[in-house]
């Protein structure tokens, strides 16, 4: 008996070690970094690695995407990649929060609230300015002539796209305030069924959504973001993916300026390419890629400062929930 019970705590001893050992090996794999796995089975030091691309239906991104060099390259250096496609900027960042991607692009409005929200974000890069390709539109047959025409009216946008400061910078120049418009908030697709409908007055709206409705649905431009707002694109991606993957994040950059001046050199070849990708008429992406610049650029202190204007407009009149310092959500700050 005196085996017996000599035994037990020996087993029980020796089932808690191998539990800690266990839960070590967990925690270990847990930190191998960017979604992959640490440890392979013949037991070296090896990683999983990959790399999460948060895109769009339109932008330099989607063009890298189309020609599929970023995957080559990314391989070469022991990467896989893994595309997932979002309707708008408010909705890439939100996956980027709650870390399904690692990176991605959106306007200038999408990084003010993902940062008011705590979101783990750092800007990279950005594209040159190009407020033409977002703009108010209303049906060829409105009545409605100005913005100011647009008071107590229904406007579709997508909330915290960079619209929505477009939205609130024309109210403001028309001496109007935000609260009065009814704003509906819709995603692209259902907000063009709601401007074709009629069941909404106006709709705020960008590239190659904005050049598909004026050359299939008659829509007509009410203002633009000319001499309003600048309407950047920006790349962003997760702090602890750009902290710990300057490699990959050069290797970004380099095919997104490759990929951007391919797509300047040939856009009769891109919009044949990405129109059956798309869903969307080659007129259409023809009309989009003309009002539009490429190439990346570092971020700015100008830049920035422009970026802070967003915030405090938005912290303003509400539609924020407390005030951020845009200059904390950049990777050396």
């Amino acid at each position: 008996m005196r085996r017996k019970l000599g035994a037990r705590p020996f087993a029980l001893a020796l089932l808690a070690v191998l539990l800690v050992a266990v839960a070590a090996g967990c925690a270990t794999a847990a930190k191998s970094g960017l979604g992959g796995t640490a440890g392979a089975a013949d037991g070296k030091d090896e990683k999983v690695k990959q790399v999460r691309i948060g895109y769009q239906k339109y932008g330099t991104v989607n063009f890298l995407k189309a020609q599929g060099k970023l995957d080559r390259k990314l391989q070469e250096a022991g990467y896989t990649v893994t595309w997932t496609e979002f309707p708008g900027g408010p909705q890439l960042l939100e996956a980027l929060n709650v870390g399904s991607i690692d990176f991605g692009h959106t306007g200038e409005a999408p990084p003010i609230f993902a940062q008011a929200a705590g979101a783990p974000l750092v800007y990279l890069a950005y594209e040159q300015a190009r407020p033409a390709s977002e703009a108010i539109v209303v049906p060829e047959t409105s009545p409605i002539r100005s913005v100011k025409d647009l008071k107590d009216k229904k406007v579709a946008l997508n909330k915290g796209s960079n619209v929505h400061y477009l939205l609130v910078k024309l109210l403001e120049q028309a001496g109007l305030s935000y609260s009065d418009v009814r704003t509906v908030f819709l995603p692209p697709a259902d907000a063009r069924v709601a401007f074709e409908r009629g069941s909404v007055d106006a709709w705020v709206i960008w590239d190659p959504y904005f050049a598909a409705v004026q050359t299939s649905a008659n829509a007509r431009v009410l203002a633009d973001g000319k001499d309003v707002v600048s309407n950047y694109e920006f790349y962003l991606a997760s702090r602890p993916f750009a902290e710990r993957n300057k490699e990959i994040t050069a290797i970004l950059s380099e095919e997104l300026n490759k990929a951007g001046a391919w797509a300047k050199a040939n856009p009769q070849e891109v919009a044949q390419l990405l129109s059956p990708q798309l869903g969307i008429d080659i007129p259409s992406l023809e009309l989009a890629m003309g009002r539009r610049e490429y190439g990346l650029l570092p971020i700015s202190g100008q830049v920035i400062a422009e970026q802070q204007r967003v915030a405090d407009t938005f912290l303003q009149i509400g539609l924020i929930p407390k005030a951020i310092k845009v200059s904390e959500a950049l990777l050396d700050s």
